[in-house]
Parts: C-alpha cells; sequence; structure tokens
C-alpha cells in the first residue's frame, strides 16, 4: 500500500512532498503454501497429470518468428568447442550428465532454457550449429521428454523454453529423421499442456509472465491453437496487471528481471509478427511503460545500476533491447511504486533506492539495500554497491555470494553491524525496512531528496535519514545520514554505525592529513574530492562485481562512528575537483 501525502503534481511527474511506502518485505511462503507448492509438484508425477498432458501430435509449426535478440558471442564460440558455459561454469556437450546433474541451479535454468541456442546462432550458419544443438536436444529428450519433475518442467522454464524452440526452429528441426522430429514436436504440445496448468502457481513477476508468454507462443505456433491463444492473452493480462506497477517498475525491484520482462514481451511479440497477426495493445502499452523506468536505473554509462542481487548490464545489451521494443523515451527520474529515485545534473547521474526490498515470496536473493545509491560522472562509476549477488561466477565461495546481499555491500548507513532487513539461509529476506519516508525538490540550482526507514527502529531504536542535494551542474553532491531515535525504550548504551562508500572500478583514493577528506580519481582523469564530519573517515578494500559476474578489487570510504541515546548525525559532501 501507498499513502500519498501533502502530494502537488510537478509538469514531469515527481511529486514534491511527503510519502510513507508500506510493502510487506518480511513474509515468505506460510507453511500451508510450502506444502501447497509440494503436492503439486507431486501431482505431476500421477497418472492423471499425464493423461492430461495427451492430446494430438502437431506435424509442423506454423511459422518461425525472429529472435530479436543477439546472444553472448563468448558462449557461442564455447558451444562450437563443444562446450556449454555460463558465468565461469562450463560442461562438455557430450558428458552433460542430465541424468545425474552436478551444476549449479543457474547453469541448469541456462542448459533447460535452451537459452543457449540464441548464443549459438549468432556466432554459427545454420549448418554449423544445427549439429550442436541436435545434439543437446536429443540428450535432453532422452533424461526429460517424458519425466515431469523439476527443474527440467517448471513452468516458467517451460515459456522460456518453447519462445526459444520457435524462435530457433531451424536449429532443432532440421534432422531428416522423423522420428527425432516427431518426439520434438510432441514433447513441445505436451509442455504447453502442462504450462497452462501450471503458469498461474508461479510467483508475479519475470516467471509467471515468462510462462503466459509461452502459452501464448505455442498458441500462435503449434496448429489448432486459437484456443490457447486467447486463454494465454487473458492470462498474460492478468499476469502483467500483478507485475508492472503504473510508473513502469515491477514487483520484484530488480532491474535485471525489469530487462527480462521487456525481452520476454518483445520476444513474444515477433512470435505474433511470423503469423501476420497484431499483437494485443497491452505488450505495446506496457513496453511503453516498462522502458523509461529500465532506463531510470542506467547511470552515466547507459548500463544498469547494481540492485536486488543485480549487475551492471553494459550499455551495448540495453542499447540493443531498446532498439528492438521500438519504444523511445527518456530516463523515468522518480519511480514511485518501483522505488528508484533518479537525479541528473550535467555529466552526473544518481540513482536511489527509496522503497523497501521487494517482498520475500517475489525473489529470492533480495538485498537489504535501503537508501543506498550509485553515482556516475560520465561514463565512469564513482559510487557503486557492490553487486551481483545472484550473477556471480561459480568459483566464488557461496558465502561470498550470499555476503554481497548485506547492507554493508551497498553505498548506505549500517547500524550495529547489522542488515536493514534481515536476510535468511534459504535466501528470503526476513524482518527490518518496513516503512520508508520520502520527500522531493526540484529547484533551478539543485535537486533534493531526503528518505528514511524504520529498518534499525525495533532492534537499535533508530530511524535512518538519508538527505541527498545534487547541484543542477552535477558538479556537487551533499549527504547527511541521520540515526534519528524512536519508540519507548530509551537506549543508555551507544551504538556503532558506519556510512559505507563503495567505489567504482578503477577510482583511486587518496586520504588528505587531516583524516576527515580523500581524493577521488577517475580512471579518465577526473578528480572528485569527498568530505565528511560525524565520523572517522577511513579507506578500506572493497569489490565490484563486473558484468561478467567477476569480481573486481576496489576500495571503499568508510566513515565510523558511535551515536548515543539522542541519535546521531554524519554530514559528507563530494565536489568535483576538475
Amino acid at each position: 500500500m501507498i499513502d500519498e501525502i501533502d502530494r502537488d503534481p510537478a509538469t514531469d511527474g515527481i511529486a514534491e512532498g511527503k510519502r510513507l511506502i508500506r510493502q510487506g518485505g518480511d513474509k515468505g511462503l506460510s507453511l500451508s503454501e510450502r506444502v501447497s507448492e509440494r503436492l503439486d509438484r507431486l501431482a505431476w508425477r500421477m497418472p492423471l497429470h499425464g493423461f492430461r498432458l495427451k492430446g494430438r501430435h502437431p506435424l509442423k509449426l506454423l511459422a518461425v518468428p525472429d529472435d530479436p535478440f543477439f546472444g553472448d558471442a563468448r558462449r557461442g564460440a564455447a558451444l562450437l568447442e563443444g562446450n556449454l558455459s555460463l558465468r565461469g561454469e562450463t560442461r562438455p556437450i557430450n558428458a552433460l550428465g542430465l541424468a545425474k546433474p552436478d551444476f549449479s541451479r543457474g547453469f541448469a535454468e541456462h542448459l533447460h532454457s535452451f537459452a543457449w541456442l540464441r548464443d549459438l546462432s549468432t556466432v554459427a550458419t545454420r549448418a554449423q550449429a544445427a549439429p550442436i544443438a541436435e545434439a543437446i536436444m536429443r540428450a535432453w529428450l532422452e533424461v526429460h521428454a517424458d519425466v515431469v519433475a523439476e527443474p527440467a518442467w517448471s513452468a516458467d522454464l517451460w515459456g522460456r523454453r518453447i519462445l526459444f524452440w520457435t524462435a530457433h526452429a531451424p536449429l532443432i528441426l532440421s534432422s531428416t529423421d522423423l522420428v527425432y522430429r516427431s518426439r520434438v514436436l510432441n514433447t513441445m504440445a505436451r509442455g504447453a499442456r502442462h504450462l497452462e496448468r501450471s503458469v498461474d502457481k508461479l510467483s508475479p513477476g519475470a516467471p509467471r509472465v515468462a510462462g503466459w508468454c509461452g502459452v501464448i507462443a505455442a498458441g500462435l505456433m503449434i496448429p489448432a491453437g486459437d484456443l490457447r491463444r486467447r486463454a494465454g492473452e487473458a492470462g498474460l493480462a492478468r499476469a502483467i496487471g500483478i507485475t508492472v506497477f503504473g510508473d513502469g517498475g515491477t514487483v520484484q525491484r530488480t532491474p535485471i528481471a525489469q530487462l527480462d520482462i521487456i525481452m520476454l514481451l518483445t520476444m513474444l511479440r515477433e512470435t505474433y509478427a511470423a503469423r501476420r497477426i497484431d499483437p494485443p495493445e497491452l505488450i505495446a502499452e506496457t513496453l511503453a511503460r516498462l522502458v523509461p523506468a529500465l532506463l531510470g536505473v542506467c547511470l552515466g554509462d547507459r548500463g544498469l545500476s547494481s540492485w536486488q542481487g543485480g549487475g551492471p548490464v553494459p550499455a551495448s545489451v540495453i542499447d540493443q533491447v531498446i532498439e528492438a521494443t521500438e519504444v523511445r523515451a527518456r530516463p523515468l527520474r522518480q519511480a514511485r511504486e518501483w522505488g528508484y529515485q533518479r537525479l541528473a545534473g550535467g555529466d552526473s547521474v544518481l540513482v536511489f533506492d527509496a522503497a523497501p526490498p521487494p517482498v520475500a515470496r517475489l525473489v529470492e536473493g533480495g538485498c537489504g539495500s535501503t537508501l543506498a545509491f550509485e553515482l556516475s560522472d560520465g561514463p565512469h562509476r564513482l559510487i557503486v554497491n557492490c553487486g551481483g549477488a545472484r550473477r556471480i561466477v561459480a568459483q566464488v565461495p557461496a558465502a561470498l555470494a550470499e555476503g554481497l546481499r548485506t547492507t554493508a555491500a551497498h553505498s548506505t548507513l549500517i547500524v550495529g553491524d547489522s542488515n536493514s532487513t534481515a536476510i535468511h539461509a534459504d535466501g528470503t529476506l526476513g524482518r527490518g525496512v518496513g516503512e520508508v519516508e520520502l520527500s522531493r525538490q526540484e529547484s533551478e540550482t539543485s535537486s533534493r531528496i531526503e528518505a528514511s526507514h524504520d529498518g534499525y527502529a525495533r532492534r537499535f531504536g533508530f530511524v535512518h535519514r538519508r538527505q541527498l542535494v545534487m547541484s543542477s551542474d552535477g558538479r556537487d553532491l551533499r549527504g547527511d545520514d541521520m540515526l534519528l531515535p524512536t519508540g519507548k525504550k530509551r537506549k543508555l548504551a551507544t551504538t556503532a554505525f558506519a556510512v559505507r562508500f563503495h567505489l567504482g572500478p578503477g577510482v583511486e583514493a587518496s586520504p588528505t592529513a587531516d583524516g576527515l577528506a580523500a581524493l577521488l580519481r577517475l580512471p579518465g582523469g577526473g578528480m572528485w574530492q569527498f568530505r565528511c564530519r560525524g565520523g572517522t573517515l577511513a579507506i578500506e578494500d572493497s569489490l565490484w562485481v563486473d558484468a561478467d559476474g567477476r569480481p573486481q578489487p576496489t576500495q571503499q570510504l568508510v566513515i565510523v562512528g558511535e551515536a548515543p541515546a539522542g541519535g546521531a548525525n554524519v554530514s559528507w559532501a563530494l565536489k568535483r575537483a576538475r
């Protein structure tokens, strides 16, 4: 629920004044929901479910839609060399071990979705790629075609798989082996029937959108699918209604999921084009909302900032996706429901997380990032979050990957070395931030945001309030981080706190003699001066996860201090020196 207080609509849609965001971010699946979910999956193995999957065997696909996106050339080259690879994890194609998998969850999803077909088609001709695609397809069919079980038969993966099988049908259906071709088509039809019965049990967000996109694609590409297509369109409308906010953000609150949904809808639109059928207006309308919100969380290098386990998707990918959508829009400055605020002046761009984390049941791997920000100067990232908790290379220890979800891995204030929202071992989020109060004002000379959250109120008796003021030319950013006492119980002891500013790749920090400031040198030669009061400044090691999921060593500025019962205030400033 969102309450807006003293709302004054501005010409660009930015509401000045205060509002209070309330989100139930501390609730995961209940016991009854977990039991129901488990029973649903057990039912897949029952004879009745198998009977429901029977039907007519399609003889062909009605069309082959275009895939509007390029794949990863390096992963495609690895496939040509006989290896399936994803974020540092590689398996030989002839020894994938599908019956007894030993690969990670992310690798399994990449394999079972058949997203690798896009990588393969990017680097190879049909003659080169078809034998490789067919070899993996035969191995997959042998193990998974007749056994309805996770992860291979997960509804969201079936949705993605139908999109990729139809778009890259020449690679998997070029064989003269009629038995093999028939098995591929029949498996696709059985998957579509399974998907129709399972998709609404998926979590709102990208998984459910992917599932309904698959239902519609099957209805368009498999003969006699008009009823399925119409049911799929109604299901997709429901899924979008509970996934996409009015401002174009999504319930999962991660830009990676935002990008994923944009690509799914754009790919689905191509299936309509292949059949020369006009898609529902809902698809174009939704893309028109999603794209500005996505651009709103891009920094000066036009790549994504790092939030909720995602990493810095590079500008080349973002540009390609936006071009494919055919949506022309400016970055959204304020996503009220999604929760991200954007300040821009001169060459500087700042993205600020002004909302509670996503609801636990909607996203696995959520992060305690409330009131953190990222800042860029032109193409250089100056202040960042560590990022990449769910996109890091396989060689990184699990404990480090989980550490990237913590509040300390984000550029914000941390109280008592504790997360603002609890992070559970099973990947979900616990109690913490439930309310965020926000105000924003614009003037000719500056932009100002003030926000506070209650994530530390119950445990430490403090509300964290952060104020950011950026000059119109972007060369001056001033901040105040305040701990304000709240609650009836008065705390007698002091509480340690730290305000962290993780520095971008290649940024070099040098302390000044007074210990209250540092000079920050950018790779391109630019220089910023950082100065603070209200705590002691230190320079420590940090890391930043790059677009390939690899951790890069960086530094961080850390202001440490202790807050008495009456609270504390830390002021800091970033000023471009040259």
